[in-house]
C-alpha cells in the first residue's frame, strides 16, 4: 500500500483524495485538499509459501512537502483549488502559489501573514505586534472583519480566527482572484484572493526537532516538533507541534506572550483515509500596536511623515488577548478505483479580550486622542461537507468530477464599555493614567448560515494538452442581527448561483501552459439604511467577477507565470432618488509577473511584480468617480535571493528587498502616503553538532531602518512599518 498526503488531478485512473475536499458552506470555502491523508494504493508482496494471514502489506509514506517541492525547494508542485482537487501548478487555470514549511523555517516565520508578504500580489494594511492580520489580495482587503478568512485544510471556519502560527503549517497557499465556486463565499465576503495553510503531517521519517529563538527587544522562544508512524503497517499517523514565546518586542512598552498546541492524527488503510487535527493557540499583547486614523481634512489636510518605528503611543495599561481552539475531521472511502466518497466536520472558538483605544490624528505635528475600551468577543463557527468524486471516459475525453454540499455557521457576541478619552502624540509618546474597566457582559449581536451544492467537471482531451473545467455553485445567504434586547433587529436571506469557466492549453508539452478563466465571488448584500426610500430593503449578494489570462512557463529549475486580470465588485450607494441599489463599483485591472527557482548553480530566486490599475468606476458621489481605492498602490514588487556560499559547505546568505507605491488613506484622493521600500537580510548555517544535523538562522528585517507607513486598510487605518528587527534561531534534529 502507498499512502501520500500529495495528490493531483492529473492522476490518470484514480480520484483526486477528499481529503483536499472540504469547502465551505457557501460562505466559506474548502479547498479539496489531500492533506488529510490522502491517496492509498495495495501493493501486496509475494505470497508464495507464506501464509496469507501472516503477510501485510508494504507501506511507503511520502509527504507533499517533501516530494511535492519545485526546484528550490520554496514553493510546492501544486495546491488545492476546492471543488477542483490538488492540482499542478501547469495544469490549474489560476494563478497559485504555495509556500513550502521551507520557506517558514528560512525566513523564521511566525506567522502566515510573514509568509505570504513573499507575494507582490498582497500587501498589508496593519501594523506588526497587534492582535489581527489583514491584507490585501490584488487590490481587495481580506481578513478585515471578526470572521476569520484563513482556511484550514480547504475548509474555513477552522483556523484560528485573527492570526494563524506558522508552528503547524506545513503549505501556505494563495488562490488569486475570486473563489466562489472552488471554496463557496467567504465569511467577510472577500474577493481578491484567499489563503489556505495545511497542517504538517506525519510522513515516512520519524522527526524529533527541538528550536530555540530569539527576536529583538528580549523576545525568547522554544519549540517542539514530533512525528511518528505506528501500526504493524504504520498506518497511523502522529505528530504534535508546540511552541511558547514571551519577553518584549521590538516596540517600545510591548510585551508578548504567545503558545500553540497543535496535534494531527491520521489514518490510512486500502480504502480509506481519516485525519482528526487539533489546534489551540493563544496570545496576549501589552501595549499592542494600532492603526492610526485621520482627522477631517480641515485639521489635518496631508498625513505626517510617519514616526520612529520604535514609538509606540498605546499606554502600557493597554492589552489584548484571543484564545482560539479549533477541531477538524475529516474522511474518505474509496467505493471502487474510479469513484470515493468524502465527509468532513469542524470548527473553531475564538474569545477577545482588550482594552485599548484608537489613535485619532487631529492635526500634522502628530497629536492624537484616543477613547481607551474595554470589548470582549465571542466568535464560533461550525463546517460540515459531504461529497463525492468521480473518473470516467467518454470517447476520447477524460473527466474528473466532483460534487459537494456544503454548510458553514458562525455565531458572533459582543459587549464593550467605554473609557475616558485621552491625548498623546506620535512623535513623542506620553503615557496616560491607568484605566480600569470593569469586564463587559457579551451579547449575541449576529448569527450566519452559509449553505451551497457545487458541482464541476474537468475535461481533458489530446493527450492532456488541452483542459476545461466547468463548474457552479448554488449558494443561500442567511444572517440575522440582533438588538441589545435581544431580538433580531435586521434579516438577511437571499440566494446566488455562481459560474466557472477554466481552460488550460499545452501546446508544446508540460514545461508551457496557457490559461484563462472567467470566475465569480459573493458578498452579503447590505440592507438599505433607515434614510434610504427602501429602508430595509435587502440587496442580492454582491457578484464580483474576474477575467484572467495567463502563461506559465518552466524552463529548467526556473519557472514564470504572467497573468493579466480584470476584477470589478459593486457595493450599495444611495442614488439620486434616494434609493439603496448596489450601483457602486471598483474595477481592479493588474498584470502580474513571477519568477522562481534556481537560476544558477547555489542561487535560487522567488520575486515578483504586481502592476495594478484600480479605479471606482461607479459612485454616488462624483468626487470619487475615477479615483483610486484606498489602500491600493499601482506598483507593488518583491524579490527574494538565496546564494549557497562556495567557501563553507552549509552557509546561505538571503536578501528580501519589499516596495510598494504610493497608496491614497481617503476615497477622495487628496491624501496620501509615499511610496517605500524595505530590504530584509539573513544567513543560515546547517552543519552538524555532536552528530545531530543541526540549522542555526539569523535574519535582520527592515536593515536599514526605515521609518514608513506600511498601507492603509479599507476603512482608512494607517498601518505603521516595524522598526529592524534582529531574528535569532537554532533547530536540531534528534
Amino acid at each position: 500500500m502507498t499512502y501520500s498526503n500529495s495528490t493531483s488531478t492529473t492522476a490518470p485512473s484514480r480520484p483526486a483524495p477528499l481529503a483536499v475536499a472540504a469547502h465551505l458552506a457557501l460562505a466559506g470555502w474548502m479547498a479539496l485538499g489531500a492533506g488529510a491523508a490522502a491517496h492509498a494504493q495495495a501493493t501486496p508482496g509475494d505470497t508464495s509459501g507464506a501464509k496469507p494471514e501472516q503477510q501485510l502489506p508494504t507501506v511507503e509514506v511520502r509527504a507533499s512537502a517533501t516530494d511535492g517541492k519545485l526546484p528550490g525547494g520554496q514553493l510546492g508542485r501544486d495546491a488545492r483549488l476546492g471543488l477542483l482537487g490538488s492540482t499542478g501548478v501547469m495544469d490549474a487555470p489560476f494563478s497559485t502559489t504555495s509556500y513550502t514549511s521551507q520557506v517558514v523555517a528560512d525566513q523564521q516565520a511566525s506567522t502566515v501573514a510573514d509568509v505570504i508578504g513573499n507575494s507582490s500580489a498582497v500587501r498589508f494594511s496593519v501594523s506588526p505586534g497587534g492582535m489581527l492580520d489583514a491584507f490585501y489580495i490584488r487590490g481587495f482587503p481580506v481578513n478585515e472583519g471578526n470572521l476569520g478568512e484563513f482556511g484550514f485544510d480547504g475548509v474555513y471556519g477552522v483556523a484560528p480566527n485573527y492570526r494563524v502560527f506558522s508552528d503547524y503549517i506545513e503549505r501556505v497557499e494563495i488562490i488569486k482572484g475570486p473563489t466562489a465556486l472552488l471554496h463557496g463565499m467567504s465569511p467577510n465576503g472577500s474577493v481578491g484572493g484567499s489563503v489556505n495553510v495545511v497542517p504538517k503531517r506525519a510522513d515516512g521519517k520519524d522527526v524529533t526537532q527541538l528550536g530555540l529563538d530569539y527576536s529583538s527587544e528580549s523576545q525568547l522562544g522554544t519549540r517542539v516538533d514530533l512525528s511518528r508512524r505506528i501500526g504493524e503497517s504504520r498506518e497511523f499517523g502522529i505528530r504534535f507541534n508546540g511552541s511558547v514565546h514571551d519577553g518584549d518586542t521590538v516596540v517600545d512598552k510591548q510585551s508578548r506572550k504567545a503558545g500553540v498546541g497543535a496535534l494531527s492524527l491520521d489514518y490510512a488503510s486500502n480504502r480509506m483515509r481519516a485525519t482528526l487535527d487539533l489546534v489551540s493557540q493563544h496570545e496576549r499583547f501589552d501595549a499592542p500596536s494600532r492603526p492610526v486614523f485621520l482627522g477631517t481634512a480641515d485639521a489635518v489636510p496631508e498625513i505626517p511623515s510617519a514616526p520612529d518605528g520604535n514609538l509606540n503611543v498605546t499606554n502600557p495599561w493597554e492589552w489584548s488577548k484571543v484564545d482560539d481552539q479549533s477541531a477538524l475531521l475529516r474522511a474518505e472511502y474509496d467505493l471502487n478505483e474510479n469513484v470515493s466518497v468524502f465527509a468532513d466536520v469542524g470548527g473553531a472558538h475564538t474569545e477577545v479580550d482588550r482594552l485599548f483605544g484608537n489613535p485619532v490624528l487631529t492635526n500634522t505635528a502628530g497629536d492624537v486622542t484616543a477613547t481607551p475600551s474595554r470589548f470582549r468577543f465571542d466568535v464560533s463557527r461550525d463546517t460540515f461537507n459531504l461529497g463525492s468524486r468521480a473518473r470516467l471516459r467518454t470517447g476520447g475525453v477524460d473527466h474528473a468530477m466532483s460534487l459537494q454540499a456544503s454548510l458553514y455557521r458562525d455565531r458572533l457576541g459582543r459587549g464593550s464599555v467605554a473609557g475616558t478619552a485621552i491625548t498623546s502624540n506620535l512623535y513623542a509618546p506620553f503615557d496616560s493614567a491607568v484605566q480600569s474597566l470593569a469586564e463587559p457582559p457579551v451579547a449575541k449581536i449576529s448569527e450566519s448560515e452559509l449553505s451551497g451544492l457545487a458541482l464541476a467537471d474537468t475535461l481533458s482531451m489530446l493527450d492532456r494538452k488541452l483542459q476545461v473545467s466547468l463548474g457552479a455553485r448554488m449558494q443561500q445567504v442567511k444572517s440575522d442581527n440582533f438588538s441589545a434586547a435581544g431580538t433580531v433587529s435586521q434579516s438577511y436571506d437571499e440566494r446566488a448561483t455562481t459560474p466557472f469557466l477554466g481552460v488550460v492549453v499545452k501546446p508544446w508539452g508540460q514545461n508551457l501552459s496557457l490559461y484563462g478563466n472567467y470566475i465569480e465571488g459573493l458578498s452579503k448584500g447590505d440592507i438599505a439604511p433607515a434614510s434610504a426610500a427602501n429602508a430595509g430593503d435587502v440587496l442580492a449578494p454582491y457578484r464580483a467577477k474576474q477575467y484572467e489570462v495567463g502563461v506559465k512557463y518552466a524552463l529548467g529549475r526556473v519557472t514564470t507565470t504572467v497573468a493579466a486580470f480584470q476584477i470589478s465588485k459593486p457595493s450599495g450607494m444611495l442614488n439620486a432618488g434616494n434609493v439603496y441599489t448596489a450601483d457602486g463599483e471598483q474595477r481592479n485591472r493588474g498584470l502580474e509577473l513571477e519568477a522562481y527557482g534556481e537560476i544558477a548553480p547555489r542561487v535560487r530566486l522567488l520575486t515578483g511584480l504586481t502592476l495594478l490599475d484600480a479605479e471606482m468606476t461607479q459612485s454616488s458621489s462624483a468626487a470619487t468617480i475615477g479615483k483610486q481605492p484606498i489602500g491600493v498602490p499601482r506598483v507593488q514588487a518583491n524579490m527574494g535571493v538565496e546564494w549557497d556560499t562556495p567557501w563553507l559547505s552549509g552557509i546561505t546568505l538571503t536578501m528580501q528587498v519589499a516596495h510598494a507605491g504610493k497608496q491614497y488613506a481617503d476615497s477622495t484622493n487628496l491624501r496620501s502616503i509615499p511610496a517605500w521600500t524595505r530590504v530584509d537580510a539573513g544567513a543560515r548555517w546547517r552543519t552538524k553538532v555532536q552528530g545531530k544535523t543541526t540549522t542555526f538562522r539569523a535574519g535582520m528585517r527592515n536593515l536599514f531602518d526605515k521609518d514608513y507607513w506600511s498601507g492603509v486598510s479599507s476603512y482608512g487605518g494607517l498601518a505603521q512599518g516595524a522598526p529592524r528587527t534582529l531574528l535569532l534561531s537554532a533547530a536540531v534534529d534528534l
